[in-house]
């Protein structure tokens, strides 16, 4: 395996993942798509490649 271009991908994909989520997060909070006064999120990172990767995040972001 290649380091330098496994890293430079993995880079893209995490930063692809973070721009799009960020502006789905921001989108449905403008548009008054969140029930109550607090938005939970959780992001799952699986792959039909590795069985063996779920990894969960989760958070609460506070919305007044």
């Amino acid at each position: 395996m290649d380091e330098d271009r496994f890293n430079l991908d993995l880079r893209k994909f995490l930063k692809q993942v973070g721009v799009t989520s960020q502006r789905e997060i921001e989108r449905v909070a403008r548009e008054g798509g969140v029930k109550g006064k607090v938005l939970r999120l959780r992001m799952a990172l699986t792959s039909p490649d590795a069985p063996g990767l779920n990894h969960v995040v989760e958070a609460e972001i506070p919305l007044d």
